[in-house]
């Protein structure tokens, strides 16, 4: 009987990268093979920031809900298309130093590695290859004749159902999700975080900065270029102060 692996799971933006969902958004509307178009909805992504970003303080997940409708309209085969130029100019750009070197850590240790976040999945395949993961956890848009209707297949990737998800998978591979790490940036992961027995802090915003000083939770720092030590065992995470 083989062993019962132990499991680390991943959120992206802010987390690994940063670029986030509006950035890489922004470029394929900009790409858009219509030029009218393109320039139409990049305007409107321009004229809605201020209304996105209250929307994302009040919720991620209807954050999400609310922007993934501006993709209504564009074609499935062009949008995989983008994937490659999307992650060459956009998203490895973004990438943290540091941040495949803890990756790589955790597998060199034996964890299955998860990425979970709430960005579509076609955008991400560059992605799972560039750090070598083993499974994705994300959302998806609904095509109507290959063309995006504006809504996600449900459930919606974000807050409690990334724990949902995190649970199902554990299930799956027999894992403890208790003996799981769990990395993200922001207060909004904040049930993703307490649901591993392994939470740690990357890069944290303001709230959940306080929260781990409280708790004692180990944190990265990636902004500041420092990077990943391996020896996650041994406690050598960089902790805030």
């Amino acid at each position: 009987m083989s062993p019962t692996p132990r499991i680390a799971f991943y959120d992206f933006d802010g987390t690994l990268a940063s670029s986030n969902i509006v950035t890489r958004y922004a470029f394929l509307a900009r790409r858009l093979p219509s030029r009218p178009e393109a320039l139409w909805k990049f305007s409107r992504l321009v004229a809605s920031v201020p209304a996105y970003l209250l929307l994302d303080r009040i919720s991620r997940r209807f954050f999400n809900e609310v922007f993934f409708r501006e993709y209504r309209g564009m074609k499935k085969a062009w949008l995989e298309a983008q994937a490659e130029l999307l992650f060459d100019e956009v998203i490895q750009p973004s990438i943290y130093a540091g941040a495949k070197g803890l990756l790589d850590a955790d597998r060199d240790q034996g964890f299955y590695r998860i990425l979970v976040t709430g960005e579509l999945d076609f955008a991400l395949a560059p992605v799972m290859r560039y750090f070598e993961l083993d499974q994705l956890i994300s959302n998806s848009l609904v095509f109507k004749n290959g063309v995006a209707t504006g809504e996600v297949v449900r459930p919606l990737i974000a807050e409690e159902q990334k724990v949902r998800a995190m649970a199902d998978v554990c299930r799956d591979h027999h894992a403890d999700l208790r003996a799981a790490r769990a990395y993200s940036d922001s207060f909004s992961d904040l049930p993703m975080l307490e649901a591993a027995g392994e939470p740690v802090a990357v890069n944290p915003d303001r709230r959940l900065r306080e929260l781990a000083l409280r708790r004692g939770w180990p944190a990265l720092d990636f902004k500041s270029g420092g990077a990943f030590r391996s020896g996650m065992e041994r406690g050598n995470h960089v902790h805030i102060s």
